[in-house]
């Protein structure tokens, strides 16, 4: 399962809206692919299609579609949301995660 901050529920509201999404109807896909430098890296975007191989989450009123290869690295993970001095964007908290990049956006197991 994926969590979802109230934070990060607040932020994918407003932006899946602006991108002309519809929060209460559509889905964020959240994803894991090769790259980035510390091996694997995630993704996140908007869908609104809900595809055969997908595993369906909810929380905190956020739909959330995961391919089933990437459901293996993100299992326990909270999607936040920080707008602090340090950057702002979305952190995935992943207790699978044995090493984390600076930028928080790649990681290994």
């Amino acid at each position: 399962m994926i969590k979802v901050a109230q934070t990060a529920r607040e932020k994918v509201a407003i932006m899946m809206k602006e991108d002309g999404f519809d929060p209460t109807n559509d889905y964020v896909r959240v994803g894991v692919k090769s790259g980035g430098c510390s091996g694997l890296s995630y993704e996140l975007k908007f869908d609104k299609t809900l595809q055969e191989d997908d595993k369906f989450f909810e929380d905190n009123q956020v739909k959330i579609l995961v391919d089933k290869k990437s459901l293996l690295y993100l299992i326990g993970t909270t999607l936040e949301y920080s707008g602090g001095l340090n950057g702002k964007g979305f952190i995935f908290n992943n207790p699978n995660a044995e090493r984390t990049c600076g930028c928080g956006e790649s990681f290994s197991l």
